[in-house]
């Protein structure tokens, strides 16, 4: 008798994997990359959210809140917050980076505590809850002006949250600091450093951070700041920007890095991918990447990221129509309305609508839309 046995990958063999609540592995992740059907992989995907979101197979979607009871499969939240560049001063040249300006440049910029405080304000006005603070590696900004800023916004707006400084900044700032790197962290959690973007992961593969932003930090450096963090209590955000030189080995490479550490210590409350934008910058590519990709590489992590609950949209970089597809691609949030931004709009993108506006787009497409903080704390 012939024998019935799924060959050793196949659509079929992940799929029954992905429906008993398993893991898929690296040539799992490879060959979904390479399978032509994105039904297939939308299908997959949004039942890897619904386990997800459901304990795990071992719970139930409906949680508690103040406001009654949530079932968080079929609700898409989302955070209402300002990406604050407080300096476009730095030296790294990464070649992916249309928004920095190197140090001495005559539009190079440092916000004064003034301007800081009055975006701020501005935000917690609008109802925002978070400050993303980020910026350039900046050669004159060592951790006392870090302590004294965080210092200032906390005492002035103590409820709001500061998401600030990316692994890259953390890791200068010790440097040019003298200071370890738990050194620094913990004194900046003392003055109410909450939580790190995952901004500056890029690809988490030495060969490819080697050629898009060879002065950055590596893989290694990159991971042992959020482990750290994670050691002193402090969460972050996990992210892949995928679209220039890597190949899809690369980031599946990147995707396993990223699963492995969360495993080892859990300092993620999310993920998000964006596709890189290269208007304006030094990394010539022959094409953009569509979105096709993108819908793809989003339910491709959903799938393999089986550690997260939470997977987070790029509507900066893909704009409404597409972020409300990829809610049906295994997405669960819609990122920050983002009351300001610079950076990626820096390479002519600007995507930024309003809560009212991300209320809409996600009830239109089937699901109740609840605000967010940075802790993923319903509103």
């Amino acid at each position: 008798m012939a024998s019935t046995a799924l060959p050793p990958t196949s659509i079929e063999s992940i799929a029954d994997k992905v429906y008993a609540g398993e893991r898929i592995d690296a040539a799992d992740a490879t060959y979904l990359f390479n399978h032509p059907s994105l039904i297939d992989l939308a299908a997959l995907a949004d039942a890897r959210r619904v386990w997800a979101l459901s304990g795990r197979g071992a719970g139930t979607p409906v949680i508690e809140t103040p406001s009654g009871p949530v079932d968080r499969t079929r609700t898409v939240s989302y955070l209402i917050g300002r990406i604050l560049n407080y300096t476009n001063v730095c030296w790294v040249r990464c070649r992916f980076c249309a928004f920095y300006r190197v140090p001495g440049h005559n539009e190079g910029y440092t916000l004064t505590d003034e301007e800081i405080l009055e975006k701020v304000g501005d935000t917690v006005a609008q109802g925002g809850t978070e400050i993303l603070f980020q910026g350039g590696l900046n050669p004159k900004l060592k951790i006392d002006y870090y302590e004294r800023v965080f210092s200032l916004i906390k005492s002035k707006y103590p409820d709001v949250i500061l998401h600030a400084l990316s692994p890259a900044e953390v890791i200068y700032v010790a440097h040019i600091s003298k200071l370890t790197l738990e050194q620094t962290l913990e004194r900046l959690k003392a003055v109410g450093h909450h939580s790190i973007p995952g901004a500056g992961g890029e690809i988490l593969v030495d060969r490819v951070r080697k050629i898009i932003a060879p002065y950055k930090d590596t893989t290694d450096e990159w991971l042992d700041c959020m482990r750290t963090a994670s050691r002193l209590g402090m969460r972050s955000t996990a992210s892949m920007m995928f679209g220039h030189v890597e190949t899809q080995e690369d980031r599946v490479e990147h995707l396993g890095r990223i699963r492995d550490l969360q495993d080892e210590c859990q300092p993620f409350r999310a993920f998000v991918t964006w596709s890189f934008q290269p208007e304006e910058t030094n990394l010539p590519i022959p094409r953009k990447a569509s979105s096709f990709d993108y819908l793809r590489t989003l339910a491709v992590s959903r799938i393999f990221l089986d550690n997260f609950d939470n997977i987070q949209l790029s509507i900066l970089t893909q704009g409404p129509k597409i972020a409300q597809l990829g809610l049906g691609y295994g997405a669960n949030d819609f990122g920050s309305t983002m009351i300001e931004e610079n950076v990626v709009s820096a390479a002519g993108n600007k995507f930024i609508l309003n809560a009212a506006e991300f209320s809409r787009l996600i009830e239109e497409a089937g699901f109740e839309a609840r605000q967010r903080n940075t802790r993923y704390e319903y509103l």
